[in-house]
């Protein structure tokens, strides 16, 4: 099985956090699971962390698109599944339309298996400006009534920035501060907003903060996926082929449109394999 994980970051900028996203693939992963790693073009943002153009919806429509794209790649590509590891799952329903193999995000995945247990969840971010689309989404995936809470932490990306680099005591200080919070709020779980906190929390070994669980988005991601390809094979589920949005009008329709609209080639500036 093949499944091409879209980050939402920059490869090399943060080698340490490139490292840990490895670490993570391989420890959730089946034996024989592959997970090709695609990130952003190094054009996309000069900045280590792309906090200040992740939080635009101007910008976020251009990043939607190209990894909507992405999705369509990795369906001609041969892969079995795509995935999103952003918390706003960016770009994942038009990758649905586009692409014929399963497509999941890290929103979707997370706030769907609360939904399904049905327990209630407090959700820990650092960036301001994501607040707005994740807690949309909440709504939209009919979780709004299980959200205890949606804390930022005070430091900011410059408290992520170094738990990145190796001083977590500030990250890790307000991420405890705020799941007592969310815990008083009636929070039975916490969840990472974005996949930095998320993977800071993985690699510091926090699976529980203030005797809440911490969800993993990530391992629930790319489990999630690994299940919904083994279910299509087992004609168990299956992907639509009717109505607007899951219907496809041929290839050659395809090629002709996507001719006329060119956008930027879905490129590999770091691309790793982990099994």
């Amino acid at each position: 099985m093949r499944i091409w994980l879209q980050k939402h970051v920059v490869e090399g900028r943060m080698p340490e956090l490139d490292e840990w996203y490895r670490e993570h693939v391989a420890a959730v992963v089946d034996p024989g699971t592959e997970v090709v790693t695609h990130t952003l073009p190094p054009e996309a943002y000069a900045a280590d962390i792309p906090e200040q153009r992740v939080t635009f919806g101007a910008l976020a429509h251009h990043f939607n698109h190209y990894f909507a794209r992405s999705a369509a790649q990795a369906d001609r590509e041969g892969y079995d599944a795509w995935v999103i590891a952003a918390g706003q799952d960016p770009g994942l329903d038009a990758a649905r339309s586009m692409a014929t193999i399963p497509a999941l995000g890290y929103g979707s995945v997370v706030f769907n298996y609360c939904l399904r247990e049905g327990v209630r969840f407090g959700i820990i971010g650092f960036a301001e400006g994501l607040r707005e689309p994740i807690t949309a989404n909440v709504e939209r995936y009919g979780a709004g009534h299980l959200l205890a809470g949606y804390a930022i932490i005070p430091g900011g990306p410059k408290a992520m920035a170094a738990a990145i680099t190796g001083d977590p005591q500030r990250f890790l200080e307000e991420v405890g501060e705020a799941a007592a919070e969310a815990a008083a709020a009636g929070a039975q779980v916490i969840v990472p907003a974005e996949g930095l906190p998320a993977e800071a929390l993985w690699h510091y070994g926090v699976r529980e903060a203030c005797g809440l669980p911490v969800l993993d988005p990530l391992g629930l991601l790319l489990k999630s996926a690994e299940t919904e390809v083994r279910l299509r094979a087992l004609g168990s589920v299956a992907r639509p082929t009717k109505g607007f949005w899951f219907a496809r009008p041929g290839e050659e329709a395809m090629e002709e449109v996507e001719s006329a609209f060119p956008g930027r080639p879905i490129v590999d500036p770091g691309r790793d394999d982990a099994r």
